[in-house]
């Protein structure tokens, strides 16, 4: 007689997903805080030049630089974040039939 299945196990695939969001997503929210910051502290962000931003007496521009221009890696990882998102879903599926299947 075999004992009841295993439960599914819901967490490592929301962690999975969630792993996949961020690491696809991380230049945009690079973008978006180099430019809140630079917006708060009322300093030019371009991706043409390094601009000084002083905040509290340290000149940030070359960071917040840096920053906006890590940007542009979300041509690559948005499609693959994309990509993996799509092999987590089949993965997903197939795990749920196969779950289905055993009981």
């Amino acid at each position: 007689m075999m004992g009841s299945p295993a439960p599914f196990p819901w967490r490592s695939y929301l962690w999975a997903l969630t792993a996949i969001a961020l690491v696809a997503l991380l230049p945009v929210l690079s973008v978006a805080l180099s430019g809140g910051v630079a917006a708060l502290a009322g300093c030019r962000l371009d991706e043409g030049n390094v601009h000084p931003c002083v905040i509290l007496g340290i000149d940030w521009g070359g960071l917040l630089y840096g920053m906006g221009v890590m940007g542009w890696f979300m041509l690559v990882t948005v499609p693959l974040g994309g990509a993996a998102g799509l092999g987590w879903a089949v993965a997903l599926l197939g795990h749920l039939a196969w779950h289905r299947w055993r009981r």
